[in-house]
């Protein structure tokens, strides 16, 4: 039975050594290559004396990345991802929270990691930490004392005070999570992924590691290319990429402009989407162009390990509703709870909460915040049972499927109703000529403001939503865009949004 992430790689490198395991379409890592370098990095930081330690990478996306991240698991330690497009305070709190013995970096990030205050921390080059000689004996008495719920990584996500959340998983979780996500997306040896998350991100996690376990292929796709859609198009068919994992807003910059009038993706086949909602409209362009691979839906919060939930596409759904998030995968249960801690009915809306193997151990050197979000299930009184409050609000459809209803944060109480910002993206969505839209709310104004990019015109728009939205939904203001910003990660960046509504 595994109970380290790097037994998939023990095991393939056995029987696909020189087949390539990552690559950006410049440099390329065979199994081979990836084994032996994270073997070498493992036996730098045993000789420091690095052990059970978070280990800092600071490096640009790259296959090398990929290796210091599992040189990390092998010397017994857990990898914490940062990238310069973090900004610097980010960064620094970050390592203040972490306080590692060491940051690897590439030439390209060496001296911007030593302008960071890094405790007792050292910044090492990769070429220094992976061109020692390797210490086998030494790795395999470390392998001998590992345990399943020593922690894999920690990657941070924003909190809500400003200060983000450093989310540790351990390789049990992490492990699971790859055996039931490959299950459900039927990954195997002909995969081939085209990966779209930053690497400090765990949705990566869909890429790196089946790619271990099945022996397949991963592309780490260049980030600007995600601006240039026929470009990326073109990518993955240069590289037969036939499985996409990615957020809703990286599929809709393609759909939305026509790029399939251009070129199509000849080899996709499975295509995995999650994070927001997908507009039913953008998704038809997606499923008309690709009728023959299969869609699926996920959803799912870090602190749960990656994605619990799942919904295969396989009907037609109308143009203001929502795809479903479906059920959970194996080995993990969600609970709809009510304010008052019971199970929501049939049709009620309830907190989404996670049971299961699936949890991660929680926020890294934060007990209060751990506390607050991971809770004892008050389903039952009888032993220790922890659940993860997601903050997200869904509901059972008359079908028996889970649908996301909203964030709690991301309902508003305007002119007495309790507003959901979502439903008035769909209703601007399903208007002929709008490629994408974005709701925000002024609290202190009690104004809602609508960013869009389309054809129709800010007055025109908003005469178009009086004829499909109630009254007390209409939004306040209405601004057309060029673009909407994103988020490293490819979402609609809110708080950009924001920003630029607070400054006129």
């Amino acid at each position: 039975m595994r109970n380290n992430v790097l037994d998939y790689l023990n095991e393939i490198v056995k029987e696909k050594p020189h087949k390539t395991a990552y690559s950006d379409g410049t440099v390329s890592l065979s199994f081979l290559e990836v084994y032996g370098q994270s073997r070498s990095i493992a036996s730098f930081l045993h000789r420091k004396g690095i052990y059970r330690k978070p280990v800092v990478i600071f490096m640009k996306k790259s296959p090398l990345e990929v290796a210091a991240f599992f040189g990390a698991v092998a010397a017994g330690n857990f990898y914490v991802p940062i990238d310069e497009e973090m900004p610097a305070g980010r960064i620094q709190l970050i390592l203040d929270n972490v306080q590692s013995p060491l940051v690897i970096c590439d030439e390209s990030t060496f001296e911007t990691a030593k302008s960071f205050r890094l405790g007792a921390g050292e910044a090492v080059l990769f070429g220094e930490a992976v061109s020692g000689e390797i210490n086998d004996a030494a790795l395999e008495e470390i392998r001998r004392r590992a345990i399943d719920t020593d922690p894999v990584y920690i990657v941070f996500t924003s909190g809500s005070t400003g200060i983000p959340k450093g989310v540790a998983a351990c390789h049990r979780s992490v492990i699971d999570y790859i055996e039931r996500l490959s299950e459900v997306l039927e990954f195997d040896g002909d995969t081939v992924f085209g990966n779209q998350s930053p690497l400090y991100f765990d949705a990566c996690l869909k890429e790196l590691y089946p790619t271990l376990k099945f022996g397949a292929t991963t592309y780490l796709i260049p980030r600007e290319l995600f601006s240039v859609p026929v470009k990326l198009v073109e990518y993955l068919n240069t590289y037969h990429i036939n499985t996409i994992c990615w957020v809703v807003s990286a599929l809709t910059m393609i759909s939305a402009f026509g790029t399939f009038e251009t070129v199509t993706p000849k080899f996709l086949r499975t295509v995995a989407f999650g994070s927001e909602v997908f507009p039913i409209k953008q998704f038809r362009i997606w499923r008309n162009a690709l009728p023959e691979a299969s869609f699926t839906n996920l959803y799912g919060p870090t602190e749960g390990t990656g994605m619990c939930c799942y919904y295969r596409v396989e009907r037609e759904f109308a143009e203001n509703e929502s795809i479903p998030i479906g059920r959970p995968f194996p080995n993990r249960e969600i609970l709809l709870l009510t304010p008052e801690g019971r199970l929501a009915g049939e049709g009620e809306e309830g907190e989404i909460c996670i049971r299961g193997t699936a949890l991660t151990l929680g926020y890294y050197n934060d007990p209060v915040r751990t506390a607050q979000a991971f809770t004892q299930n008050p389903l039952n009184t009888a032993y220790p049972e922890r659940i993860y409050r997601t903050g997200d609000i869904g509901r059972i459809n008359p079908a028996g499927e889970l649908v996301f209803v909203s964030r709690k944060d991301y309902q508003i109480k305007h002119m007495g109703h309790r507003i959901e910002l979502g439903e008035i993206e769909v209703n601007v969505d399903m208007i002929p000529g709008i490629s994408m839209a974005a709701c925000i709310y002024d609290e202190k104004k009690a104004k809602i403001i609508l960013y869009y990019v389309g054809d129709p015109a800010e007055k025109e728009l908003a005469a178009l939503l009086k004829t499909k939205l109630p009254r007390y939904m209409l939004p306040n203001k209405t601004v057309r865009l060029e673009s909407l910003p994103f988020t490293a990660n490819g979402k609609i960046d809110r708080v950009a949004l924001k920003k630029r509504y607070e400054a006129g």
